[in-house]
């Protein structure tokens, strides 16, 4: 994928290109693409009308260092009752977080997880993946932490492929993401990459009626 590019304009400009790079999964009755909210839903909303797939999310929150928030040391992702664990144990270390520090992070994560589910699904159940073709979708990736969680979340319900699917990333990240996942399609790593907002003019995460009204005009699983 390209290792430099012009900054997308926004959000949905940048799901509009990366459907262009997903169209072998055109017409696939078994694929689902599951957003990564808050800032996935908008790039995975023209992923999904561009292939003709329903659209829904997995929610996933990273655990940031304490005092250093921006640097993920694991993250947390639901699935049903069910909470999935990844560690980035060499930020652990490098970070001195102790397990009390760790379990703090969690217990306010965990949370904020369970608000959002409420919030974007309602009462609906989570979508069934079991044997369908999975595209994880969200706006970048950086560390890598948090789709590792959304994968490794996703393969205990057996689907039959995961393709994580994001506009920008860093090029070690998705290499990482990688082993997990059985594709990743990155369109642009920026050299040298810093976040995934130097990828976007406008990246204000999106609020959440913006995203639930997103979902309400998406095809259902």
């Amino acid at each position: 994928m390209a290792a430099s590019s012009a900054p997308y304009a926004d959000r949905t400009a940048a799901g509009r290109d990366l459907a262009r790079h997903l169209t072998t999964y055109a017409g696939d009755p078994r694929v689902v693409v599951l957003a990564l909210p808050r800032g996935g839903v908008p790039v995975a909303a023209p992923v999904a009308t561009a292939l003709g797939a329903p659209l829904d999310v997995l929610v996933v929150r990273k655990l940031g260092v304490p005092g250093a928030p921006e640097v993920a040391m694991g993250a947390i992702a639901g699935v049903g009752d069910d909470v999935v664990l990844v560690h980035e144990e060499r930020v652990q270390a490098a970070a001195q977080v102790t397990p009390d520090d760790l379990d703090d992070v969690y217990r306010d994560e965990l949370v904020e997880l369970r608000r959002r589910e409420a919030a974007y699904r309602g009462g609906r159940p989570a979508p069934a993946v079991r044997g369908r073709v999975v595209l994880l979708v969200d706006d970048g990736i950086a560390t890598g932490a948090t789709v590792r969680a959304a994968v490794t979340a996703l393969r205990r319900q057996e689907p039959a492929r995961v393709v994580v699917a994001v506009p920008v990333g860093s090029a070690a990240a998705c290499a990482v993401v990688g082993r997990d996942a059985d594709e990743v399609v990155c369109v642009r790593q920026p050299v040298p990459f810093h976040a995934v907002g130097q990828g976007y003019v406008d990246f204000t995460p999106p609020a959440d009626d913006d995203v639930r009204a997103l979902l309400a005009r998406a095809p259902r699983t």
